[in-house]
């Protein structure tokens, strides 16, 4: 049964390898039904926010450049589905953790029949997934965030795939990016003549430095918030499945 269960593994980090590093859509497709399989998956919702922050980010990094929208309109198109691949990756790792998080399974199930009664439980889609107004939803919410970001200090888990990931994938394209940068016009009028300019949109390296530095402390944290909401749905989605 050990044996089973290392193969397994083996097998989930081949396809989570081969979907991040390959972009081969297979692999999550096959991720995904293994998953199912295993725990029943019901609520998975990743929202790929990361790319949005990491487009605001950066446009505030080239202050004052002129054309540093164009700069991050051009970034937020090169790396957009490599950030959210990433961001699904992560979300899958934390829905799948929360899942077997037996520590916050049991608690969770205590509160749910106290709030919505033992009858109540039985074929409800949602628990607390977005009901968390409660004191005690959030009490607990913020003692698992806590132990989470305490087991990210000691382990620095999401924090060396992001940055792993973010080496292999994203830097790259990044000093790459005076490739990729589109053209910017600009018009100056004059009393008698109309002038239309190519704008300088090189990039020196320095600049192209911070802008992979401002990318992945954004993607660091970002995807930390990620792995955190969805091992909620995954303590959540537990609790549900034994009412099932």
């Amino acid at each position: 049964m050990v044996l089973a269960k290392e193969e397994l593994t083996h097998i989930y980090q081949g396809l989570i390898y081969n979907f991040l590093y390959n972009n081969d859509i297979n692999s999550i497709h096959i991720l995904l039904n293994l998953y199912d399989f295993e725990i029943h998956m019901t609520n998975l919702y990743p929202k790929y926010h990361c790319i949005k922050e990491v487009k605001k980010r950066i446009k505030r990094t080239l202050f004052p450049r002129s054309n540093r929208q164009l700069v991050s309109n051009n970034v937020s198109m090169l790396i957009h589905e490599d950030v959210d691949r990433l961001e699904l990756t992560l979300y899958l790792i934390g829905y799948k953790d929360g899942y077997y998080e037996k520590r916050w399974v049991n608690p969770l199930e205590d509160i749910a029949i106290n709030y919505y009664s033992l009858e109540g439980l039985y074929g409800r889609k949602f628990l607390f997934h977005y009901n968390t107004s409660s004191k005690e939803i959030q009490k607990i919410m913020r003692e698992i965030n806590h132990e989470i970001d305490v087991r990210e200090e000691d382990t620095n888990r999401i924090n060396d795939f992001v940055s792993k990931y973010c080496e292999k994938v994203v830097k790259k394209k990044i000093h790459n990016l005076n490739s990729y940068i589109d053209k910017q016009l600009t018009i100056e009028y004059t009393n008698k003549n109309l002038n239309i300019k190519e704008e300088e949109t090189m990039l020196s390296a320095k600049e192209l430095n911070r802008i992979y530095n401002t990318i992945l402390k954004t993607v660091k944290k970002n995807m930390l918030s990620v792995y955190k909401e969805a091992y909620w749905f995954g303590i959540n989605d537990r609790v549900l499945n034994r009412y099932s």
